[in-house]
């Protein structure tokens, strides 16, 4: 199968790490449906990049929270594309306090788009990757690992999403579909509301995301790195 025939549906792709990717697989070839909760903002950026690489860009407006929603956005790109090669779960979301102010729908936010979201992005793209021995992409955090004050909601959804990750790759391989999970650091992303700025330089880009899902998807079927952290290389001295 040639890079031009590969379809790819990335969760929470309307700006941050997931347009990153999105540009990045259209550009390579790649027929891209991206989904998010706001519907003009995935609109804008699928005409955006539709059109401007080689590849397709759809939009879809997608709650990763529904399962419905879920199922029917996985209907539309088979519909539009033949089928489904790639699966980017992306979508995310942070509410960062200690636990004594923590309230519970900033926990249960987290915890229902980061991991029960995922789940069911992995749910209703699955019998699609299976026919054609695609591959799941998690985008997850270091956060997954080093946990921190404030963290409680975003640390247990990254560290229970690393984990469902490497199970899935374990379950999913005998089936031909590859899993593997991304962890970066600090990205330049419009994640809790930052507003990304010349400040940014310094982090991660949402390209190099993109760039390192484009590689982990070329990589000889044989071959699985199934877990991998990134980091900032130069990071500002703390000293």
């Amino acid at each position: 199968m040639t890079t031009t025939q590969r379809a790819a549906l990335i969760t929470g792709g309307s700006k941050g790490i997931g347009r990153g990717i999105a540009e990045t697989l259209a550009a390579s070839g790649f027929n891209v449906l991206i989904t998010a909760r706001n519907a003009e903002e995935v609109r804008r950026t699928a005409e955006q990049l539709d059109g401007a690489y080689e590849g397709r860009v759809l939009g879809v407006a997608c709650d990763v929270r529904d399962a419905a929603q879920q199922r029917d956005a996985v209907a539309r790109a088979v519909e539009a594309f033949g089928g489904l090669d790639l699966l980017v779960a992306n979508a995310g979301v942070g509410r960062f306090s200690s636990i004594e102010t923590m309230q519970d729908q900033d926990w249960h936010d987290v915890i229902d788009t980061n991991v029960t979201g995922v789940y069911l992005s992995v749910k209703a793209a699955l019998e699609a990757l299976i026919e054609r021995q695609g591959m799941i992409i998690t985008i997850g955090s270091l956060a997954g690992t080093n946990f921190f004050a404030g963290g409680s909601a975003y640390n247990a959804s990254k560290f229970a999403l690393a984990g469902f990750s490497q199970a899935i790759m374990l379950d999913l391989r005998d089936r031909g579909v590859r899993v593997s999970t991304i962890m970066p650091g600090s990205v330049t992303s419009h994640f809790n509301d930052h507003e990304p700025s010349d400040a940014d330089a310094w982090k991660i880009q949402p390209e190099d995301i993109g760039a390192m899902v484009l590689h982990l998807v070329n990589l000889p079927a044989r071959t699985l790195p199934s877990k991998i952290e990134v980091r900032p290389s130069r990071p500002p001295s703390s000293r």
